[in-house]
């Protein structure tokens, strides 16, 4: 007593230390998240709310797993006083669970590795490495191994299993219970789910055409070997074991006889009767009756999970009780059978397809004629329309689709948050199980149709393959629903395992009292008293797949006298797969089980054509992650291939094959699109497309780079920076390649920037063109060919390109003159002035030899004789009507080769003098504009200190004296430049003028007249030029070309002309014309009055009017231009006025004569 009084002190110490210690513990606990949660605080302020939120589903730092776990063996979970029933059901629960190990054994040792045998590999690499296929097998040779050691514990629990059944159903032999009314069925469908495992490797194995091909070569390289051993370094002694081995191998695995090896074992061997015991084969009967029940209106509805699957192991003990017994019940194997009508075929794993009338053809014997041909071919046409029905429907399926899981993640995301009542524990159970059922039906579709198509070699649409991409995209989504309702669905989960464990309670208790309330004693009553007991102490604890197993199997040993109704019975096996599904597995595991799309990757060319489709309509963008969720579903399965000297090599092959698709087929197409669209908005004046969104439609392209980063193996792939990236590149480098396009560019950028929100970046180039326009040295020297080439504008004082094969016209104005002069100097200008000479005296040539042709000058003395007799009564006005007469009679002389008269020539050869003298006049100007700007740092240009005199006061040194000379030099000689300049235009009239006037050029006089017929030819060139410019073909448009007015102000003041010109009042005469013109088609309107006109009339007329004020508009411009070129040399002066002006010689004219000297010659144009 002492010494337990001690220990019992002990205890109590242990107790209060353990307590300090667990206190000490906890404090600590809280203090770590304290701090890590204000060291998370301060990180999410450093980088802030915008940053990019990657959710990856299958790392999940923190996760509640509600999978329950429990050590405890069967005698101790069986455990009724009942000893005899304890042992059998132990019995059966223990091959129930080994049943269950050897499957999940089979899921991740042997079903990955046999179907990815020969992927990885590029044959044409194979071709060309000799021996890689016999490695390769001889990496395969540990798994075939494993997987015969696995076939032989697979008999033998079969064996056992059956051989216990016939045991418990056996006449013959002492009873062990009384298993009269007692139905193990979930024995048998263990037994199914053991041959369906067998099947699921010999399909594999047999459709797996590299695994066969391979197997010969390395038989033959044994064969080979064999024969020379001492020439491969091989212990001839060690060849035979390994030949058996293979040949082993061979014969179960290769041979895909796995299932005949289980199914033709003997099962008479160990004294209990198998297959002449008729008591057995009807219980064997009697199950698959209650199998098919539970199977046949689940199969296709709604509520279907992994029913397929388990149809695969009802044929198959269809095959086994064929096997045992030597025959079978026809009107089961025809209910069988016809399920294959609405379940054409079975996805086991992967791309194994599982055809039913094809396995029923092959294993059950020909003598049974249970199978025929004509069966046979309607299954094979069945299955054909069922494809071709589910094709025409699948869009109609897919938008219901849509809408069933879009009501169902409104429910699971918008539910009670707390469990209040039983119906909100019901609605929560209801909408787990409905996004279970979503999941496992679209699932089953889609590996259903693309299985069929790549079995029966039938193309896909594109329609087609889009809905099946957004029926796998909408499974992810519902097991991206029980994520994000993960802690709802946890908390919620205990209680609806508790709810449903209630339920089952309830019902077991009643048939407890109904059993309790039979007052005679029975073996049979103890037995279903015990199952009660037995099947209650299960419901009680914890769900797991023991615990149901256990529970299933004592339920069937309860009811064998109905005690339990048969809606209540059928009511609890329901409530044990929400068990199984909710309690045992976790609605989050088993929804991504349920959505696992795998079997995409033996189809993942079809990937490609998923993202033609969405790059085509952008709207369906935010499934993309979905996609990828389904690209990634395969990974951790693609880990466990045996042929590759390491696993990451086919990963990594996955991965760029994968990489490349979305590549090629999304990234660089949206890049081009959004490129091309940068491009036509920005050249919306060009006109190229129609972009109307009305007519051509809009592609937001917005919603694919809106889609947050996506990760797939290991790697983030980011849309919206990808296309960045592209587009900063593709700018750039064509910003260097072309600086004339930089501002285009820019704007293209502000407009990614503007429209899709892409955060470019700055190029760093310079921001404007480097190039200074022509060089002066380089137009002097070719003044012949930019006076043609080029147009002048009188007001802007700009020279415009007059065509180019570039994307712009090249300009010359004041700036690019003054960039030249400062580089090369100032004595430039009069060398231009120089130049300019020498080719206004080759085009005075021209001009006075057309004016000397005697068909010209004949009209034009003509006309000065008729204006000049009809003065008085053509009110001094010079008709308008003889000169356009000129104009049109010009043409009989000839036409030039392109179509231009001689009129069209010489007023040509009049703008390119006109040109060559607004040039003069750019010179001057841009030597002014160089001359401001060296002299713009000088303080009061009206008041320039002289250095020199400081200096002199100062008594500085002479060398200072002499810079300060210098310097006074240079300012005073910018000074007087910058304000005045030289009027070289002056100098050109004053050089010319006399030759023009003399009287040996008496044909020069008639130039004036000439004039009037001048001014409609340009007026007539000019509207055609405006024309060409909002026409697509552009060539010989024009908008300015006002070097012809200059041309005609400077030669009528070098012949002296002014007032003869002025004399013919000629624009007044115009104006009068088309004043006349315009009255001529009013007046017919005002006199017939109201609408007696016709409607064409009226548009014809409104044609003429808008003609004729264009024509006007046109005359007045040129008028103006002219009025302003005269300004430039003196036309208020004649030639008398101004020598008297002058009086002596200006220091101009002495330029003029400087600038001539040495290189002028007689100007007189030769007669």
């Amino acid at each position: 007593m002492g010494s337990v009084s001690q220990e019992n002190a002990y205890d109590k110490v242990d107790e209060a230390s353990a307590k300090i210690v667990g206190e000490a513990q906890l404090k600590k606990y809280t203090s770590f998240m304290d701090g890590y949660a204000h060291n998370l605080s301060n990180l999410e302020e450093a980088v802030g709310g915008k940053q990019h939120v990657v959710w990856e589903k299958s790392l999940c730092p923190v996760i509640l797993k509600t999978s329950p776990e429990e050590r405890i063996s069967l005698p101790n979970l069986i455990r009724t006083d009942n000893q005899i029933l304890n042992k059998v059901l132990i019995t059966l629960s223990s091959l129930c669970m080994e049943v269950n190990t050897l499957a999940e054994e089979a899921w991740k040792d042997f079903y990955d590795p046999l179907m990815f045998y020969g992927e990885g590999v590029n044959e044409d690499e194979e071709e060309q490495v000799g021996g890689d296929s016999q490695v390769q097998i001889g990496r395969m040779l540990p798994l075939f191994q494993r997987l015969t050691c696995f076939l032989q514990r697979c008999r033998e629990v079969l064996k056992n299993t059956v051989q216990q059944l016939a045991a418990l159903h056996n006449k013959t032999m002492p009873k062990v219970i009384d298993a009269t009314h007692v139905h193990f069925t979930v024995v048998y469908e263990h037994i199914g789910k053991l041959l369906r495992c067998l099947i699921t490797i010999d399909t594999a194995v047999s459709s797996n055409a590299f695994l066969q091909a391979h197997w010969s070569q390395y038989k033959l390289m044994l064969k080979q070997v064999g024969h020379n051993p001492s020439n491969f370094d091989v212990d001839a002694g060690k060849l035979k074991p390994l030949d058996k081995l293979v040949t082993r191998f061979e014969n179960s695995i290769i041979k895909c006889k796995l299932l005949q090896t289980c199914l033709n074992q003997n099962f008479d061997d160990s004294g209990i009767p198998v297959s002449k015991n008729s008591y057995f084969a009807e219980e064997f009967t009697y199950n698959l009756k209650v199998l098919f029940s539970q199977l046949d209106p689940r199969i296709g509805d709604q509520s279907e999970t992994n029913h397929r699957l388990k149809y695969v192991g009802l044929c198959s003990l269809l095959v086994l009780q064929h096997r045992l017994f030597h025959s079978f019940d026809k009107k089961v194997f025809r209910q069988v059978w016809d399920i294959s009508k609405k379940l054409p075929c079975v996805c086991l794993v992967g791309h194994v397809t599982w055809f039913p009338d094809e396995f029923l053809g092959q294993n059950m014997p020909a003598k049974s004629r249970a199978v025929d041909q004509r069966m046979l071919d309607q299954a094979a046409q069945n299955r054909s329309n069922w494809l071709n029905n589910k094709v025409q429907n699948i869009s109609r399926e897919c938008q219901q689709q849509h809408v069933a899981v879009s009501n169902w993640s409104a429910r699971m995301l918008s539910g009670p948050p707390q469990n209040k009542s039983l119906g909100d524990l019901e609605t929560k159970l209801k909408t787990f199980m409905e996004g279970i059922w979503l999941t496992c039906g679209m699932r089953h579709t889609v590996e259903t149709m693309t299985n069929l198509h790549a079995q029966s070699n039938k193309p896909m649409t594109k329609n087609e393959v889009l809905a099946l991409c957004r029926m796998m995209a909408l499974s992810k989504a519902v097991t991206d629903g029980f994520h994000r309702g993960s802690m709802l669905a946890a908390e919620s989960g205990q209680h609806i395992v508790q709810f449903l464990q209630y339920q089952i309670l309830l019902v077991l208790q009643a048939a407890k009292k109904r059993a309790v309330a039979e007052k005679k004693y029975s073996d049979r009553r103890l037995d279903i008293l015990s199952g009660l007991v037995l099947a209650e102490s299960c419901a009680k604890g914890s769900p797991t797949l023991q615990r149901i197993a256990v529970a299933k199997l004592a339920l069937s040993v309860a009811n064998q006298s109905k005690i339990i109704r048969d809606d209540e019975y059928m009511g609890i096996l329901m409530k044990l797969e929400r068990l199984q599904i909710i309690g045992a597995c976790g609605v989050w595991a088993y929804s991504k089980r349920a959505s696992d799309q795998s079997s995409f990757y033996w189809h993942r060319s079809l990937f490609t054509t998923y993202l033609d489709g969405l790059c085509s309509d952008p709207s369906e963008a935010a499934r993309l992650s979905y996609m990828f969720d389904v690209l990634e579903d395969i990974t951790s399965r693609l880990l466990r291939c045996k042929h590759l000297a390491s696993p990451q090599q086919l990963v990594q092959t996955y991965r760029d094959e994968m990489n490349g698709y979305v590549r090629q087929n999304l990234l660089d197409v949206i890049c081009k699109e959004i490129e091309n669209d940068l491009r036509l908005s920005v050249h919306t004046h060009l006109k190229l497309d129609d972009r109307n969104p009305f007519r051509v439609g809009v592609k937001s392209l917005r919603q694919l780079l809106a889609i947050e980063p996506l990760k797939f193996q290991g790697s983030f792939l980011d849309i919206k920076a990808y296309v960045t990236h592209y587009l900063d590149q593709t700018f750039y480098n064509l910003t260097t390649v072309a600086l004339h396009d930089w501002k285009t560019y820019g704007e293209m950028r502000n407009l990614a920037a503007q429209k899709y929100q892409l955060e470019m970046q700055e190029v760093h180039l310079p921001n404007q063109q480097l190039e200074q326009g022509l060089d002066v040295l380089e137009i002097m020297r070719n003044i012949h060919v930019f006076v043609s080439k080029y147009l002048y504008n009188l007001n802007n004082q700009i020279f415009v390109e007059r065509s180019s094969n570039n994307k712009h016209l090249n300009t010359i104005n004041i700036r690019h003159i003054a960039n030249s002069i400062r580089t090369h100097g100032t004595g430039i200008m009069n060398t231009t002035v120089n130049f300019t000479f020498q080719f206004l005296k080759k085009k005075f040539y021209i001009f006075s030899q057309f004016l000397f042709d005697e068909h010209i000058k004949s009209r034009l003395v003509k006309d000065i004789r008729d204006f000049r007799e009809n003065r008085e009564s053509l009110n001094q006005l010079y008709p308008y009507d003889r000169a356009d007469k000129f104009n049109r009679g010009i043409r009989k002389l000839g036409l030039s080769a392109d179509g231009s008269s001689y009129l069209d020539q010489f007023r040509l050869l009049i703008s390119h003098i006109g040109n060559a003298m607004g040039y003069i006049r750019m010179v001057r100007s841009g030597g002014l504009h160089c001359c401001s700007n060296a002299i713009r740092f000088v303080p009061d240009v009206e008041d320039i200190v002289n250095f020199e005199e400081l200096a002199n006061a100062d008594n500085i040194s002479p060398e200072v004296n002499s810079a300060f000379t210098h310097i006074d030099a240079v300012i005073g000689s910018l000074a007087k430049n910058s304000a005045e300049g030289s009027d070289y235009l002056r100098m050109l009239v004053s050089v010319f003028a006399p030759e023009f006037r003399s009287s040996k050029n008496m044909h020069l006089r008639n130039f004036y007249v000439i004039i009037p017929a001048l001014t409609i030819n340009f007026v007539e060139h000019v509207i055609s030029c405006k024309e060409k410019m909002n026409k697509k073909n552009k060539v010989g448009a024009a908008f300015t070309d006002d070097g012809f007015a200059i041309g005609l102000a400077y030669i009528l003041k070098l012949v002296d002309q002014y007032s003869e010109f002025d004399s013919l009042h000629w624009f007044q005469s115009v104006r009068r014309k088309y004043e006349a013109d315009v009255k001529s088609q009013q007046q017919p309107a005002q006199k017939q009055g109201k609408g007696a006109e016709d409607e064409k009339l009226l548009q014809t007329k409104a044609l003429a009017l808008k003609r004729i004020g264009i024509y006007q508009r046109e005359f007045d411009l040129l008028y103006y231009s002219l009025s302003s070129a005269r300004i430039f040399f003196r036309a208020d002066l004649t030639a008398k006025e101004e020598a008297e002006e002058k009086g002596d010689k200006k220091p101009d004219e002495a330029e003029a004569q400087s600038a001539t000297d040495g290189t002028s010659t007689d100007p007189t144009p030769a007669n």
